[in-house]
């Protein structure tokens, strides 16, 4: 089974997703701030990774929480809320950087360009959900930076990151599901669900999805 279709002009399909914002944050230049960072589509076997970073409004936002535990209507709604008083931004790797550099590096590249878009001039410091940062492992990662484990669920920063950057990510996968149609990359996001894997048996891989990842290769080696 070969690679079908031609890919999206942007990861995912999205072609008009905003990538950053400022919402009413007037900072330009700042000292001792602390910005959330958390990352999307680790895990799944199609679409890029995605990762977000947020410097909180002062009066900070009431509800955060991990965006895996939140409701989908709460996602969006704090997403706005998110949007219109932080200022924030996402960086994103598509699935040939994936391939190409793996995907943990291809994570901590997505965190590396989220930072660097918000346009942050000043010292601050980085904090990221999980047990790793970028730190010593991309070469553009300039800032101080500290991983806690289960830091969606328990810093403020962490958490409207992980929401603006699923939400991002979601919806990438669903405008691709337009341009990919019989994989149900609305539903499942590219994760390795039943109904994924029996459509990746159907209709072997398309180019969202990342040959780097078993059962992706797998399907390309039977259809040698």
């Amino acid at each position: 089974m070969g690679l079908a279709r031609s890919p999206p002009d942007r990861p995912g399909g999205q072609r008009n997703l905003p990538l950053s914002g400022r919402g009413i944050s007037p900072v330009s230049s700042v000292a001792g701030v602390i910005i959330g960072v958390d990352e999307a589509g680790r895990g799944p076997l199609a679409g890029p990774v995605v990762a977000a970073a947020v410097l909180l409004c002062p009066d900070g936002i009431t509800g955060l929480n991990d965006s895996k535990k939140l409701s989908e209507k709460r996602r969006i709604h704090l997403e706005a809320e998110i949007k219109a008083k932080c200022r924030w931004a996402i960086g994103i790797v598509d699935v040939a950087e994936i391939d190409r550099i793996n995907i943990f590096q291809a994570t901590m590249l997505a965190m590396t360009r989220a930072v660097a878009a918000l346009g942050i001039e000043g010292d601050a410091e980085i904090l990221i959900d999980g047990n790793m940062t970028p730190q010593g492992r991309v070469e553009a990662w300039r800032w101080p930076a500290r991983a806690i484990v289960g830091g969606d669920a328990l810093e403020p920063s962490i958490s409207a990151a992980s929401i603006i950057a699923k939400q991002a990510r979601d919806a990438m996968m669903i405008e691709a599901c337009a341009t990919f149609p019989g994989y149900g990359f609305s539903r499942h996001k590219g994760y390795g669900t039943a109904e994924h894997m029996e459509a990746l048996d159907r209709l072997g891989p398309c180019p969202l999805h990342r040959q780097s990842f078993a059962p992706v290769r797998a399907q390309l080696e039977l259809g040698l």
